[in-house]
């Protein structure tokens, strides 16, 4: 290679606009230009040569004559109230420029695209030089056809001087359709098979009383009541019922075979999602007309099907504790199923929390309230208990009469559970205490002719947070009890069975002849395991009610006491 050959540069010269080429003579023709380049001269030769007959139809346009409308490409709607709108290409050529050019407008360049391209392009609304240019697909014309909408309805969105607003839609904005809003609906609660078990004698009282306080689908069984309820419902319950025993919420129910059917229903339950290995547990089982040959033994599967599942799910199997368990489980059984059901009340619901003091062959709570529920002892009149012991009956009707919920000052089972909303229970707690009445309207009165069982009957009452002059108590034999108002309700348990035997002989017949000299007019119900008392008092019963009261089978009698319709015959 040659080290001494001389390199060439091109350079280009700019020349003057409009100078002939070197090449080219002057009788030759421009040299012809091709592609991008020759696009851009175009267009700009094109505005020049459109920029003066612009300007002449733009003040054509404004001595127009009155009537005569240039043509759009949509109309809107008749009715609207709204003149036609011109697309935006035609509007920008017929507006005057800010800069003061008549008939030209200068649009404010999009970011991205170069200013001289924009100022190059034809005036709107005149055909290209070199014919119709096909649109590009990432140019706004080439975007695909909009999807019509159905029974879209107009818009309604005026500016102030009655020309639509920026929301309204045309052939070439943006068409909007405004959807009402649905709302949102609510999630339903889940909804609980309840079984509420009550003393026998009490399942028509308590299907009542469900009914009600709202509950759904409420129907009276062997020794308890069947009704539907969601979780708040399942707490109210707890809180107001005054007849059941125990509110048992079903978690699993299958037919089963022999034993074996048992541990498998009791291993695929959730018990996860109730308690866990951390909480003691405690398994009972009853049944009726089971052909299972054990129940212990078919307690015990149903327990140990219970650890398995916590041991697969948790790591580890709970505590069993049959004194205070954190949750208590119940199995039950009948000729072809078994129901697994949770007990969210823990101890017996007609333990209130107030009775310490019991005395002797005391009146368990909710068969107290049933006894007054069964009279038909409305809660504005005059009650008494001749035969008051621990005062049972006569602070049960007292809460019934101020509306205190029987489960107001007592814990349950439920609060130990893992499902248990606190905040809940603290606002159904509050709104009954909202509730309770402050006092008393008519007077309930009892006496007993043991000093030392109205003293348990007066410290039952101040645990109950009753006041003193709630209750009038006083030691005073039956027989010499003065009525406390001029009409009432007499509900009492008198003593019977191997109480009585260390009674006076005579206390059924003195008692009645009392009751006939000063009692007219008032409603005596007595409940007692004697089924000849009736006949002992030489009183008519009006309606009698089975009832057990423990282990005794007793009855409740209805007598009616006229005044002046008896002969004493003591």
């Amino acid at each position: 290679m040659n080290d001494s050959t001389t390199r060439k540069t091109l350079s280009l010269k700019k020349k003057a606009p409009g100078a002939p080429t070197a090449r080219a003579g002057a009788d030759e023709e421009p040299r012809k230009r091709s592609g991008a380049r020759a696009r851009q001269a175009a267009l700009r030769e094109h505005a020049q040569q459109a920029r003066p007959q612009a300007e002449a139809e733009a003040g054509a346009g404004a001595q127009a004559p009155a009537g005569t409308t240039r043509p759009t490409r949509t109309e809107a709607p008749a009715g609207t109230g709204s003149a036609p709108r011109r697309p935006a290409r035609e509007a920008a050529a017929d507006r005057p420029a800010r800069s003061g050019t008549a008939g030209r407008s200068a649009p404010r360049p999009k970011s991205g695209a170069p200013a001289r391209d924009r100022a190059d392009r034809p005036a709107a609304g005149r055909p290209r030089p070199d014919g119709p240019r096909k649109p590009r697909a990432d140019q706004p014309d080439a975007r695909p056809p909009r999807r019509p909408v159905p029974d879209a309805p107009p818009s309604t969105s005026h500016g102030a001087d009655g020309a639509p607003g920026p929301d309204a839609s045309s052939a070439d904005g943006p068409r909007i359709q405004r959807l009402p809003r649905t709302p949102r609906q609510p999630r339903r609660a889940e909804t609980f098979e309840i079984f509420a078990p009550c003393p026998h004698g009490l399942e028509e009282a308590l299907a009542l009383e469900l009914q009600a306080l709202g509950y759904e689908a409420v129907r009276a069984g062997r020794a308890g009541c069947h009704f539907q309820a969601d979780w708040s419902g399942v707490l109210r319950a707890n809180l107001y019922s005054r007849l059941a025993t125990r509110i048992l919420v079903q978690v699993a129910h299958a037919e089963v075979r022999d034993e074996d059917d048992i541990l498998a229903l009791a291993r695929d339950t959730e018990w996860e999602r109730w308690f866990g290995p951390d909480q003691s547990l405690r398994v009972d089982t009853s049944a009726v007309r089971s052909p299972m040959r054990s129940l212990q033994y078919c307690n015990l599967r149903a327990k140990d099907g219970i650890c398995d599942r916590l041991r697969e799910r948790e790591g580890a199997r709970p505590d069993i504790d049959t004194v205070r368990p954190d949750a208590r489980v119940h199995l039950f059984l009948d000729e072809r199923h078994a129901t697994l059901y949770l007990d969210v009340s823990g101890e017996s619901l007609f333990k209130r929390g107030w009775r310490l003091d019991k005395g002797e062959a005391p009146l368990r709570e909710n068969l107290a309230a049933g006894l007054l529920a069964l009279s038909d002892w409305p809660p504005d009149a005059p009650l008494l208990d001749p035969f008051c012991g621990s005062g049972t009956l006569l602070i049960e009707a007292a809460w019934i009469a101020l509306g205190v919920p029987p489960g107001i000052w007592r814990p349950f089972g439920f609060e130990r559970l893992r499902a248990h909303d606190a905040r809940l229970w603290r606002d159904l707690k509050e709104d009954a205490r909202a509730r309770i009445a402050p006092r008393l309207e008519q007077p309930l009165a009892g006496c007993d002719i043991h000093p030392g069982a109205i003293e348990a009957a007066r410290a039952n009452a101040e645990r109950a947070h009753l006041s003193p002059d709630t209750i009038r108590f006083e030691v005073c034999d039956a027989r010499r009890m003065p009525p406390p108002a001029p009409a009432g309700w007499i509900v009492t348990n008198p003593p019977y069975g191997e109480r009585l035997a260390d009674e006076d002989g005579d206390l059924w017949p003195e008692w009645a002849s009392w009751l006939k000299r000063h009692y007219g007019g008032w409603q005596l119900n007595v409940i007692t395991s004697d089924l000849d008392l009736p006949s002992r008092m030489r009183l008519k019963a009006r309606r009698r009610h089975p009832l057990h009261n423990g282990a005794l089978d007793c009855r409740l009698f209805q007598f009616e006491l006229v005044a002046a319709g008896y002969r004493d015959k003591a």
